[in-house]
């Protein structure tokens, strides 16, 4: 296939990158060229697709699918879609279990109603899964059954570029005490980036269409942060610490503690994302020790998040000082 991938540098866009060059398509790649290099082997354009003088750049090229992995504000991804509407085959857009009006409240499916964010929305419009609704529909509305509509929940494994899993492994590689949040059999859903690419680019190539909702139902918290342990090969010790606690003691869920959700009725869905239909369709996930092993080769060969374009979301980890007053009392309230 001829293969257009806005972004294509970093993460997801990267993965689906390689995994589409290692597949034999031709793959062009439209992006500004400052966050990071593009893979090896793609045809770079070079261009702000928040710019029409740059998106003109695209005007008259055809492609067989444009795999859209870093759209966020509707008005921007409707200009894109429609100017590559006439020349291209398919849309595949890379969106959010955000975008879910119930997320992550309650547990959602493939049909659970999105947020009625219109498809001329600006960035002011709204906040993130608000506008990835808006994205959604200036796509559907451009490309009809032509467009995919994939919602990923967590994404993870090397190139991460938000920096959760990469602080987890850094924390954990230094040893000692780390404070592990909440109950370690809490069941968790997460898909590697390379499976999300991998099935993505099967999905175009069979002609797909619709929605899909893509995570996994592959670990607990226990289980990736023992996968931590054993792959940094770290002399650490997880001392878990109950929900409760943490929230007593203003630790933040989700930054502070990276991947932490605790057991209150807002967050009650956060873990219950169904797949049915992304897996009748062949979506598989990796054993999340591969995932975690492979991140930890990533950072240890000199690998580093790239988050700048991320500045509105919070700095991920908690501070040391902080960890270890919470460490002390809890092992002392065990004493007592």
């Amino acid at each position: 296939m001829r293969l257009l991938i806005i972004g294509g540098t970093e993460f997801v866009g990267r993965a689906v990158a390689e995994e589409a060059l290692r597949r034999g398509h031709e793959v062009t790649t439209f992006n500004r060229g400052v966050t990071a290099p593009d893979v090896p082997g793609v045809r770079p354009v070079r261009g702000d697709r928040a710019q029409d003088a740059d998106l003109d750049r695209l005007r008259g090229q055809e492609w067989d699918v444009v795999v859209d992995t870093c759209g966020y504000v509707p008005e921007v991804v409707g200009r894109a879609a429609r100017l590559l509407a006439g020349s291209s085959g398919r849309y595949v857009f890379v969106s959010s279990v955000s975008a879910c009006v119930a997320w992550p409240k309650e547990r959602i499916t493939d049909d659970t109603p999105r947020y009625d964010c219109p498809a001329d929305a600006r960035a002011d419009a709204g906040e993130y899964g608000y506008l990835k609704a808006g994205c959604e529909r200036a796509v559907e509305e451009a490309f009809g059954d032509r467009a995919l509509v994939v919602r990923p929940g967590l994404i993870l494994g090397p190139y991460e570029n938000v920096g959760r899993l990469p602080w987890w492994l850094r924390r954990v590689a230094r040893g000692g005490q780390v404070l592990a949040p909440g109950d370690p059999d809490t069941r968790m859903q997460l898909i590697d980036a390379r499976d999300l690419a991998a099935w993505m680019l099967d999905a175009a190539e069979r002609g797909l269409g619709g929605v899909f909702h893509a995570t996994g139902g592959n670990t607990t918290m226990g289980r990736w942060l023992a996968a931590c342990v054993e792959v940094t090969g770290a002399d650490a010790e997880l001392v878990w610490v109950p929900d409760r606690f943490l929230l007593d003691h203003q630790v933040r869920p989700w930054t502070e503690l990276p991947l932490w959700r605790p057991d209150l009725p807002e967050y009650a869905g956060a873990w219950e994302v169904e797949t049915a239909r992304a897996e009748a369709a062949g979506l598989r996930t990796r054993p999340v020790r591969d995932t975690v092993r492979d991140t930890w080769e990533w950072l240890r060969g000199g690998g580093e998040p790239v988050i700048h374009d991320y500045a509105q979301l919070p700095e991920h980890g908690i501070d040391p000082g902080k960890e270890q007053r919470i460490l002390t009392a809890w092992r002392s309230r065990g004493a007592a």
